[in-house]
């Protein structure tokens, strides 16, 4: 009886204990990742047609210890931007650098995104997030996937994740996130999250599937251009 016993208690323990296991691989394979010297990626939004909101691709470059380097793009708009410690530094559409600290100042697109900038996080710092706002990971195919806690995907719905940051107020937030490794480092991550946002009482529906491809892991060059370094001084 006691070995019946020990036996179904494993049986319902297992499922727990191996979600444990696949959060702390998603963790290990990331902070191996931030370990290297340098990394590369792109990260795409997919969005339904009738979304008023369409973001472009965002191409990231990123050193240990040092400078990231972002290009990204809102429509027909792009944005050229350094980010440094606490600082960073963002190219005007007069081709001028200016610091955030600056731009903040303003009113307009430019302070928007000064306040995206102050928040940004690596690939690195998302993935640890979405592991540990994940209910549970299982392996599927060559992928290990799994639901986001409501907090998560409200967290990942947020355009402005972080500290005093404010925001919409966000409902019915759902979510799922998928991440693949290989030879234990984190390769590629993909979340998808719903929900309701509140904009001056109009409540919008959102739908968005977030795509991250890590590249050129360990060869990838950042080259800051002299305004851009007079604007991070």
């Amino acid at each position: 009886m006691k070995i019946y016993g020990s036996l179904a208690l494993f049986c319902l323990l297992a499922p727990a204990l191996y979600a444990a296991d696949a959060k702390d691989e998603v963790i290990k394979a990331s902070k191996k990742l931030a370990e290297k010297p340098n990394y590369s990626w792109r990260t795409t939004v997919a969005v339904p047609e009738n979304a008023r909101y369409k973001p472009g691709p965002v191409e990231g470059k990123t050193e240990k210890g040092g400078v990231t380097h972002l290009l990204m793009s809102f429509g027909d708009n792009s944005v050229d931007a350094v980010l440094k410690g606490d600082k960073g530094a963002i190219k005007t559409q007069d081709g001028d650098w200016r610091s955030l600290q600056d731009v903040e100042g303003e009113d307009g697109p430019r302070r928007f995104m000064a306040g995206l900038l102050r928040n940004f996080k690596t690939p690195v710092d998302v993935a640890e997030e979405l592991a540990n706002q994940s209910k549970s990971l299982k392996k599927e195919g060559d992928a290990l996937e799994g639901e986001l806690t409501e907090e998560g995907a409200k967290a990942m719905l947020s355009w402005r994740r972080g500290k005093g940051s404010g925001g919409p107020e966000i409902s019915n937030a759902k979510g799922n996130v998928k991440f693949w490794i290989k030879e234990g480092e984190l390769s590629k991550f993909e979340f998808q999250v719903t929900g309701s946002m509140n904009f001056n009482g109009n409540d919008v529906d959102v739908d968005r599937t977030t795509t991250v491809e890590i590249k050129d892991v360990g060869s990838t060059k950042i080259v800051i251009p002299e305004g851009a370094q007079k604007a991070l001084s």
